[in-house]
């Protein structure tokens, strides 16, 4: 059983994550720690509550910690619980920056980015339908996450707090786009935003070019109307991801639309609670039993990606390398 220690109880932790581990298998929620202490009580941990996440790390009752600050105190309070024994399952994104996810490497430390769509059962399909080469060699992705609403005063309109729409749904497409090449980082990137009065980009789009020829279009939005997208083109046919790719909670069935060949065919993909799995699949590693979690390779990927974004989109659109 892994004793689960939150670092932060916003809407995310709420809503989502607290409600994962008291489902999970080999989960416990052990403590909370915020800076209002009546939101950590309010998450009703079987242990400690704190009002300073330091007092939190020091628990020993804490096994691991989850981390679900803005963006800018991802890497601080990562490299802090790490220091402290702690494995860390953290929010995307890891690090505002490649060279933020290589400084928590360098730490050696258990370190998990809760990318928690990759864990979503119609992932896995698509991912193992593409190893099977079921739409031949990989060569266009279209991946897009959109949406409006962001409130005056939230951190993603502040640059200093790592906001914006790549660090925010970008994480989302970038991260699509690369396992659906079979992992490969790009080896350039166009792109261009449209930024606020604070700094913070907007909309943002991309287009990722692979050596082979493979191409890939994303769009992160947090000013248009809510939409997601994610079709993977391949040299015999293509897939689809329709509905919400990257957001499907527990309690819908989704459909995985496989096309080429002899025709289409949609294949029904059972409901299932993606943040309740990523929660059992981490804790059962770090009870060193059998799961999958996402390795830092795979992060540090993203990272480079989005640092060459936006290089690109503050020179207007010129290209920018993928730092490997």
């Amino acid at each position: 059983m892994i004793r689960w220690g939150f670092l932060g109880a916003g809407n995310i932790a709420r809503s989502a994550l607290a409600p994962a581990v008291r489902a999970a298998d080999g989960a416990v929620l052990q403590a909370v720690a915020a800076r209002d202490p009546a939101r950590a009580a309010a998450l009703e941990p079987a242990g400690g509550v704190y009002s300073s996440y330091e007092d939190l790390l020091a628990d020993p009752d804490v096994d691991a910690v989850y981390i679900s600050l803005p963006n800018d105190a991802h890497l601080p309070w990562t490299v802090r619980a790490v220091a402290a024994g702690k494995p860390v399952l953290c929010e995307k994104p890891l690090g505002l920056s490649a060279a933020e996810v290589d400084q928590i490497a360098a730490t050696g430390g258990t370190v998990v980015e809760a990318s928690w769509y990759r864990w979503h059962p119609r992932i896995r399909l698509a991912q193992g339908l593409l190893a099977e080469g079921r739409i031949g060699a990989v060569r266009h992705v279209t991946a897009g996450f959109t949406f409006a609403g962001v409130a005056a005063g939230n951190y993603r309109l502040d640059p200093q707090r790592g906001g914006g729409a790549m660090y925010d749904v970008g994480c989302y497409v970038v991260s699509a786009a690369l396992w659906a090449a079979g992992g490969r980082a790009p080896q350039e990137v166009i792109a261009n935003a449209r930024w606020s009065d604070s700094g913070v980009d907007l909309v943002a789009e991309a287009v990722l070019s692979w050596a082979d020829g493979t191409t890939a279009q994303i769009r992160a939005a947090i000013d248009e109307p809510g939409r997601q997208w994610l079709r993977i083109t391949g040299e015999t046919g293509e897939l689809e991801l329709p509905g919400e790719p990257y957001t499907t909670v527990g309690g819908q069935e989704t459909e995985l639309v496989v096309s080429g060949g002899p025709g289409t065919e949609r294949l029904a993909v059972p409901a299932a609670d993606a943040y309740q799995v990523m929660v059992e699949e981490t804790s059962s590693v770090l009870a060193g039993g059998p799961g999958r979690v996402l390795p830092l390779a795979e992060s540090r990927a993203v990272a480079a990606v989005l640092d060459a974004c936006f290089t690109s989109a503050r020179a207007g659109g010129e290209p920018a390398p993928v730092s490997p």
